[in-house]
């Protein structure tokens, strides 16, 4: 690298720092929910908002509600993005590149190990789920999401779902016919749950 080029790159990470800094507690030297919530008003997005997700898939942040600089610096650098308003241009990129399929599954497996918040912690409460799936599908498969959080609040045999069941509706989604559910084959080792979703859909619409 030449002598201006590196220059340039230390005065991006600089830039990038300070943003960073705008945003996070003085005291643990990250971004809290406080800070993201701060964040957001300032990008003017809704904390809720899927894109805020897919910012923290971005830097592959490992424990949500907070930001670390090192993941901070992952994101913002890829995205080319060294003060607010360039960050706030980005996100529509950000949205595209994530809506790719290649990236999608990945995105879509991040966000349930996003909220796991113990440790060793491998299955999420049903009300949680149900937000998840509204935040993270709804746009694409607005009827499946809400026929499945319909059933999910419905029922009583799970109170908790695990990863094989949260990618297996994924599964669902991107594969049956819906509806009509004319090709699906429960004999293809889907989850117990989804088998019980298609035989309630079912009961509902005869």
């Amino acid at each position: 690298m030449r002598r201006s080029a590196i220059k340039a790159a230390s005065k991006e990470l600089e830039r990038i720092d300070n943003v960073f800094y705008t945003y996070a507690n003085t005291t643990s030297g990250v971004i809290d929910p406080e800070g993201i919530e701060h964040l957001c008003a300032d990008m003017e997005v809704d904390p809720t908002d899927v894109r805020v997700l897919m910012l923290a898939w971005k830097m592959r942040a490992e424990k949500q509600g907070y930001f670390t600089l090192e993941e901070w610096r992952v994101a913002l650098k890829a995205l080319r993005a060294d003060s607010l308003s360039k960050l706030k241009k980005a996100l529509p990129e950000l949205e595209k590149e994530v809506r790719r399929p290649s990236n999608f599954v990945d995105f879509y497996s991040y966000g349930f190990k996003y909220c796991l918040t113990e440790e060793k912690q491998k299955s999420i409460d049903i009300e949680s789920i149900c937000q998840l799936l509204h935040i993270i599908l709804g746009s694409q498969y607005q009827a499946q999401v809400d026929s499945f959080v319909e059933y999910l609040k419905t029922q009583s045999d799970y109170k908790v779902i695990n990863m094989d069941q949260w990618m297996g509706f994924y599964r669902f989604c991107d594969e049956i016919s819906y509806p009509d559910l004319s090709n699906y084959d429960p004999e293809l080792a889907w989850p117990l749950i989804l088998d019980n979703f298609v035989e309630w859909v079912r009961e509902k619409h005869s």
